[in-house]
């Protein structure tokens, strides 16, 4: 049974795997990969389907990854899956394999610390194409041998059924899935990683103090500013925003929460003083 970890905890060597239902929450943890990933020195791969090479560098870059740089001196590089260049075969598992295979033999041989990929699969939820997702992970099971090979293969929930899943999760080591402090139908606060600070989306009332209070002192302990995103929270009521107005007014001096969310929730904060508040920034969005 894979082992289940978070993004942070995924170390050299690993084969991970990501499923997922929120596209933002997935990108949120590629970013924080991808972002280790060059930080370590590592030479960094994404093969891309639900967004074009284009849309997946600006992605990034909203979250606080040097994309531009990266790519201009060859460190990382993106790939459209079903693009991916021929080093030998022809269907795009045996392409992705082989380009994979390629990449980490010449980042052993340029003395780079390993290769990193991060692996959108959703080309393979394609009928014509199901019966490669089974070659392309056995294939590429192979490479992890040496602990030069760390990968994050993400599988989206509403594209694979419950079988192709649990063949998926099987299939890797580890794993990973964002920081949860509450879970629910209703509700769901979790850890953001880029920029970091947390993110809540559903519906948040006085029920749901605590672990709204366990996240924001998680939050305060580990970064310098907070950013709580919030812009898929449909409702919020009093108490709720008052225990973040008060969060932000505890902050010492030369530290900030950026708070984004809908004008509708914006109008609830300010309703409880956020205005008063210097330490705290409201960004409505629409």
């Amino acid at each position: 049974m894979a082992d289940a970890v978070t993004v942070d905890e995924i170390n050299p060597g690993d084969h991970a795997c990501l499923t997922f239902t929120d596209p933002d929450e997935r990108l949120d943890l590629v970013a924080e990969f991808v972002a280790d990933g060059l930080h370590r020195g590592q030479r960094v791969i994404c093969f891309t389907d639900a967004l074009t090479p284009d849309e997946l560098a600006e992605e990034l870059a909203m979250r606080e990854v040097a994309t531009v740089a990266a790519i201009g001196r060859g460190q990382l590089t993106l790939y459209a899956s079903q693009d991916a260049p021929a080093v030998h075969g022809g269907a795009t598992a045996e392409r992705m394999v082989a380009l994979i295979a390629q990449e980490r033999h010449q980042a052993a041989r340029r003395g780079l610390p390993g290769l990193r990929v991060s692996a959108d699969m959703c080309w393979a939820g394609r009928p014509i194409a199901l019966d490669q997702l089974v070659a392309f992970e056995q294939q590429a099971a192979s490479l992890f041998t040496d602990g030069r090979l760390t990968a994050i293969c993400q599988y989206d929930r509403e594209t694979f059924d419950s079988v192709t899943l649990a063949f998926a999760t099987d299939a890797h080591h580890k794993t990973v899935a964002a920081l949860a402090y509450h879970d629910t139908p209703l509700l769901r606060i979790c850890r953001q990683h880029r920029p970091p600070g947390v993110r809540i989306a559903g519906e948040m009332d006085y029920t749901h103090l605590q672990p709204l209070q366990q996240a924001l002192t998680e939050a305060l302990r580990l970064d310098d500013n907070i950013h709580l995103n919030l812009v898929k929270l449909r409702f919020i009521d009093v108490t709720a925003a008052t225990t973040i107005v008060k969060a932000a007014a505890a902050l010492p001096a030369g530290r900030r929460m950026v708070v984004s969310c809908p004008s509708a929730v914006a109008a609830v904060i300010d309703a409880v003083g956020a205005e008063h508040v210097p330490q705290l920034a409201l960004q409505r969005q629409s």
